[in-house]
């Protein structure tokens, strides 16, 4: 593990950090403006390349990195959180969840049954508790 303390908003999504522990309110309001955020910035863009020929003739050029784009903000494509701390697996999802959305949450969870991460989570805690002991 790499734990490298406190963050701020802007750290989230510089790829500075791949996990940001929480309580479920600032994890909920976090992930719920994360998403409204994306949803908003390809709408805007959206409307901007529909103002002009050549902001048009440019998204054709582009539509392949945008659709790449989309396909990667969408939580769809995701399904779900992880929920941590349970003994098993569970995936949360949105009440707005599409079929698709929980399609991906599914196979993300039979992912994480197939690879027994909450073994792996436990030797993970497990040897970081003997490292700290070793170093005090």
């Amino acid at each position: 593990m790499n734990f490298i303390g406190n963050v701020e908003g802007r750290d989230v999504f510089q790829g500075n950090v791949d996990v940001i522990v929480c309580d479920g309110f600032v994890g909920n309001i976090c992930l719920k403006v994360s998403e409204g955020l994306a949803e908003a910035a390809m709408l805007m863009l959206r409307d901007e390349i529909l103002k002009s020929f050549s902001a048009k003739i440019g998204y054709f050029l582009a539509r392949h990195a945008f659709k790449s784009f989309r396909k990667r903000v969408d939580y769809a494509e995701y399904g779900g959180a992880p929920l941590l701390g349970i003994d098993g697996v569970g995936i949360i999802c949105h009440g707005k969840s599409s079929s698709q959305a929980i399609k991906n949450a599914i196979l993300e969870a039979a992912k994480m049954v197939k690879r027994n991460i909450n073994q792996d989570i436990l030797e993970s805690l497990a040897a970081s508790k003997n490292v700290v002991e070793l170093e005090n």
